[in-house]
């Protein structure tokens, strides 16, 4: 790799454009070769390519896939009305969406990805917590949309060889063409990785009007041919006065909403990896309060309209659109609409859960690990999680996967907001984050306040997920606060981060 050319100077302030990584560039010296590559430098002005427009685009596409359309299904399983579970999951992303904006700020201002910023709070090395910790939930989420998108090919298959669907599972859980058609997806999926960050920008341009469009098709489709949309949107939740669980709403709902907004807290943190690119803050904040909650709620109660016809159009409830769609008798239609499906699941997996886990594992090694090792790293891991057992159980995917690694990633995301609001008032120095000295340095590359305060927000959740796995049984009170854990995480680790922090600077001063 080239060496980057600069000097240490403190505080580096974005020019008139707004972007500090231009003045940084353009400085004499040189960036420590052991915390740098060319996929986590900083991007100058003239790479910056991503508008508002491709912003909002880059929400719409991710929202728009199959785990979106079949989000309410667990709350409304659970007794919710569609009403109720849309409005859940619109309040959980319009929650999510203020730590998705702050962090958002530095990646657009510096050009940074999302583990060098967690260097001003971490320190250069320890960084990689926040890093791996996020970069292990995105493998997990890479496998569950890979296995969505190889379902979607193994149901156009079975169009052709409907013998597939009655072949007995392996040992993994799964049968022989279930599995070769998940390991094809995996595979298109590291061809995308190996074409670089443009190609991801490109394609999302393109799934975001396409998975609209099928959606509206599916709305229009199960509307005309079931005279409305069912009994789903007529049955009353069975929280109201009469039913079944009667005054229990606020203590599901709370759990449920911490479930909403886990769906995008890993987004919440890694935000700055897409933001680096965006032109202006204008069009970063725009574009994603546009792109995330009115699509997410759109997306959602299309999976709930649609899947409440297919009760009056077939006598049950199919919540899983590759299973809906292959009922489709045309095999054209079949194979078009699982075909967008597939692309769709595609595109949202590259950038949801792809481009972070990359560039958290390059940082692990910048100088050995590029950002397609980091993608590949991402992609065998995945494979390794057997991801059709994360998305199993509609229960165990809200309460478990989702409101687990929120009890992680909620403290991280209270650190760095903490750091970069608070403490520096967001203010970095942009050479030292590159660097092995100076003021992101802490103790041998560590800030033990950061881990102290990341270990004090998650330990009082790790009792009620203990106890929701299983392995113990805890009281109702480590259950309840579970229940919060991205909230109370956020909160006792955020305390914690200041508190510690100014009381260090008067001792440092007495120090010195």
């Amino acid at each position: 790799m080239a060496q980057m050319h600069t000097t240490a100077r403190p505080d580096v302030e974005p020019a008139a454009n707004g972007n500090a990584s231009d003045a940084v560039h353009a400085m004499e010296g040189g960036f420590d070769p052991r915390t740098i590559n060319e996929d986590i430098a900083p991007v100058r002005s003239d790479q910056r390519r991503w508008g508002m427009k491709d912003i909002a685009a880059l929400w719409v596409s991710m929202c728009a896939c199959t785990p979106t359309y079949m989000l309410a299904s667990g709350l409304i399983a659970e007794g919710m009305s569609w009403v109720q579970a849309v409005l859940t999951i619109l309040l959980g992303n319009i929650l999510v969406l203020l730590p998705m904006i702050l962090n958002a700020h530095a990646g657009t201002k510096y050009g940074i990805p999302f583990p060098v910023y967690c260097r001003s709070a971490f320190g250069v090395r320890g960084a990689n917590v926040p890093a791996v910790l996020r970069a292990l939930v995105a493998c997990g989420w890479f496998g569950i949309g890979t296995w969505l998108g190889g379902w979607a090919i193994y149901k156009i298959v079975a169009v052709f060889a409907p013998s597939i669907e009655q072949m007995p599972a392996t040992s993994l859980g799964v049968n022989a063409p279930q599995l070769a058609c998940f390991l094809l997806f995996w595979g298109v999926n590291v061809w995308i990785i190996h074409m670089g960050i443009e190609s991801i920008r490109i394609l999302l341009n393109i799934k975001a009007p396409l998975l609209v469009a099928l959606g509206l098709l599916l709305l229009g489709w199960a509307y005309l041919r079931a005279g409305g949309f069912g009994p789903m949107l007529e049955k009353p939740s069975a929280f109201a006065p009469g039913q079944p669980r009667e005054g229990q709403l606020w203590s599901f709902f709370f759990p449920a909403l911490t479930g909403m907004v886990g769906f995008w807290s890993t987004l919440a943190l890694n935000i700055p990896d897409f933001t680096r690119y965006a032109r202006s803050q204008r069009d970063q904040i725009l574009g994603q309060a546009v792109g995330l909650p009115p699509t997410m709620a759109f997306f959602s109660f299309i999976g709930v309209a649609v899947t409440s016809a297919t009760v009056v159009i077939y006598g049950e409830t199919l919540w899983d659109p590759v299973v809906l769609l292959a009922r489709f008798e045309s095999p054209v239609v079949l194979i078009v609409s699982l075909a967008a499906l597939s692309i769709a699941n595609l595109a949202t997996n590259i950038a949801a859960n792809v481009v972070s886990p990359a560039n958290d594992f390059s940082n692990l090694w910048p100088s050995r690990i590029s950002f397609r090792t980091g993608g590949i790293i991402t992609g065998i891991i995945g494979i390794l999680m057997q991801p059709w057992r994360l998305v199993s159980d509609p229960t165990g995917y809200i309460f478990t996967w989702l409101v687990g690694y929120s009890a992680l990633l909620g403290p991280v995301g209270a650190i760095l907001i903490a750091e970069y609001y608070v403490i520096r008032r967001t203010r970095l120095d942009l050479v030292q984050l590159y660097r092995r000295e100076g003021p992101y340095w802490y103790a041998n590359g560590w800030n033990p306040i950061a881990i102290v305060a990341l270990v004090a927000g998650v330990l009082p959740n790790l009792p009620g997920f203990l106890g929701t796995i299983n392995v113990v049984t805890v009281s109702g009170a480590w259950m309840n606060l579970y229940h919060y854990a991205w909230f109370s995480g956020f909160a006792i680790s955020f305390v914690a981060y200041v508190a510690l922090t100014l009381m260090r600077r008067p001792a440092a001063r007495a120090a010195a």
